[in-house]
């Protein structure tokens, strides 16, 4: 399985999970920054600073929010700046894959939102446009059901 980053100065890449971690600049344990938790991180902003110097790109201007999507349909919304103690939880502590969360896991300590981390990670979009820094951090899942879908008779 493999994770789309999407960024409209760079594109859209896909990684591997090994792919994606190898860009950190450093890896560690995920107990450093959110307890009762186990496994391999890797800072989320460090990462994005290397990717884009990676890419050669320079977005000329700061991102301002920061978009994800679980292979479930959860979605969440983090402004930038709520992002400065992020982490990406990548692998268990032996070095296997995720057993839960897989392929990755976004955890943001300290974040407004209740949603404070994300499970099975497949896209990230990095978002520059100044009306979304406006906004508060969102969740939920993509496509919802109200109860009148539920309970509506099959033809």
């Amino acid at each position: 399985m493999t994770i789309e980053i999407v960024d409209e100065h760079v594109g859209r890449v896909r990684y591997t999970v090994s792919e994606l971690a190898a860009i950190a600049p450093r890896r560690f344990p995920v107990q450093e920054r959110v307890s009762g938790v186990t496994g391999n991180a890797f800072d989320w902003p460090a990462w994005y600073e290397a990717w884009l110097q990676a890419q050669q790109a320079e977005p000329g201007r700061p991102p301002t929010r920061l978009e994800v999507e679980g292979a479930d349909e959860f979605q969440a919304g983090i402004p930038w700046g709520e992002l400065k103690e992020a982490l990406v939880l990548f692998e268990q502590e032996d070095g296997s894959p995720l057993t839960k969360g897989y392929p990755i896991r976004l955890y943001v300590p300290g974040g407004s939102s209740e949603c404070l981390n994300v499970k099975s990670v497949v896209r990230m979009r990095i978002l520059y446009d100044e009306e979304a820094a406006v906004k508060s951090s969102t969740y939920g899942f993509k496509n919802t059901i109200s109860p009148e879908q539920l309970l509506k008779p099959r033809s």
